[in-house]
């Protein structure tokens, strides 16, 4: 384990725990089996199934973000990270496996660092495709509230532009 690389993602997360060693080893894992490289731009992307710690672990390692659009999120709630490298067009679902519910907070912790990593992950193809490069969007003003928004994020309501915040949605049920 690389313990300085480990100290930055716990200093950037603001504490340790198992859910930040869940995503430190996904990229640990991530990283050897597509040789990727932290990302300046979008070289790596990683689909996110869930929104918890490990995720913070993603954005240090790899450097997927969502602000350069190559950190995604797809809330499944599950433990799994998708991950490409789009120079090479390989690809990883690297999902969490059950663990022994009889572990303590640190014992959880201590194992998910340490163990092999084939005891702590399987590993799967991502069953989305690679996602498109960020793209920049014309920003609308809503006729609403009179906030900006990107276009793909507008909606028509009663011949009016407005935002999603201000739209209302109608649903009958499918």
């Amino acid at each position: 384990m690389d313990q300085q690389l480990w100290n930055k993602c716990v200093e950037f997360h603001g504490h340790q725990c198992p859910g930040l060693a869940i995503g430190f080893r996904a990229c640990e894992a991530a990283v050897e089996k597509l040789g990727l490289k932290f990302s300046a731009d979008e070289e790596v992307v990683c689909v996110t199934e869930n929104d918890a710690c490990g995720v913070d672990a993603v954005q240090v390692i790899t450097g997927c973000t969502l602000g350069k659009g190559n950190l995604l999120y797809h809330g499944t709630g599950k433990m799994a990270f998708n991950f490409y490298n789009r120079k090479t067009g390989e690809s990883l679902r690297v999902i969490l496996k059950p663990m022994a519910e009889d572990m303590d907070r640190a014992q959880r912790q201590e194992f998910i660092l340490t163990a092999p990593i084939d005891e702590v992950f399987s590993f799967a193809k991502p069953r989305y495709k690679l996602p498109e490069k960020a793209r920049l969007f014309a920003t609308v003003i809503c006729e609403e509230c009179g906030e900006g928004a990107p276009e793909h994020k507008m909606r028509l309501q009663e011949g009016k532009k407005v935002c999603l915040d201000c739209f209302q949605d109608y649903s009958r049920g499918w």
